[in-house]
């Protein structure tokens, strides 16, 4: 089986990486494509697998082909690969609000097409991904998508309408913890400490946080409880929060991202 990537930014290196390291490809069996020398090389010397400036040619290559270019890209790359992709080919999308339905109209054909939203942090195989797939997809042919992805983190299958949703809640959200994690440690370093260590305490602390909230199972309003001693130190620092309405500015940037990928 051959896996091919159009365009090789962040993501589909976090892909590469993810698939490698798990066993689930072997370079030879990967190839990709990429506009400048200077990525192919790099691509090239670090995974060590087949990269080439025809885009064509890695489509017709293919059994599974992930499209890991900017939406915006689409409109140059679908015409280069739309004859040369075989009618059995899957192709994966990891494009925010470009719809199946758009997907195939641009194809102009009748091909398997699925949709996957991953984030950034699957560069670090700590990814968090919505799937999602037309009529064609096989539940085998799924299923190998499945594992690919699960490479690189959790993946889940979910229906098309909640994909605009996947953006907000896990797409774009990276960036709004680390808005908040340069935020935490802003406020230890007017506190005195040294900027390193207060980025290193604030990461851990989120890392923390998320792995005992995913491992007990627990409500996160249950666990904010157990910190919350009775007139202690972390109930002053919450009411500041919910004065200052944390809440709704995480809700009102979630919808915003919703409505971004709605109307890309």
């Amino acid at each position: 089986m051959k896996i091919g990537f159009i365009g090789l930014g962040n993501m589909a290196k976090a892909m590469i990486g993810g698939m490698l390291s798990k066993g689930i490809a072997e370079p030879n069996e990967l190839i990709g494509s990429a506009k400048t020398e200077k990525t192919r090389m790099a691509v090239r010397e670090k995974y060590g697998i087949e990269v080439l400036a025809d885009n064509g040619a890695v489509a017709e290559a293919s059994d599974i082909l992930i499209l890991a270019v900017k939406p915006q890209m689409f409109a140059e790359v679908i015409p280069q690969i739309r004859e040369r992709l075989g009618k059995d080919a899957l192709l994966v999308s990891i494009a925010a609000g470009k719809t199946i339905a758009q997907i195939e109209e641009m194809l102009g054909g009748s091909f398997k097409v699925v949709r996957c939203m991953p984030n950034t942090p699957a560069m670090v195989g700590e990814g968090c991904s919505g799937v999602c797939r037309n009529e064609r997809v096989t539940e085998d042919e799924m299923a190998r998508c499945m594992k690919l992805v699960s490479s690189f983190g959790l993946a889940q299958e979910v229906p098309e309408k909640l994909m605009d949703a996947v953006v907000g809640v896990s797409g774009s959200s990276p960036a709004f913890v680390f808005l908040f994690l340069e935020a935490l440690a802003d406020g230890g370093v007017k506190a005195g400490m040294p900027r390193a260590q207060a980025y290193r305490f604030a990461a851990q602390t989120v890392l923390g946080s998320a792995k005992l909230m995913l491992e007990t199972g627990k409500h996160p309003g249950e666990l904010k409880d157990m910190v919350c001693s009775p007139g202690g130190t972390t109930i002053e620092g919450v009411q500041v929060l919910e004065d200052m309405g944390l809440r709704s500015a995480v809700m009102n940037a979630v919808e915003a991202c919703v409505e971004k990928s709605r109307n890309m």
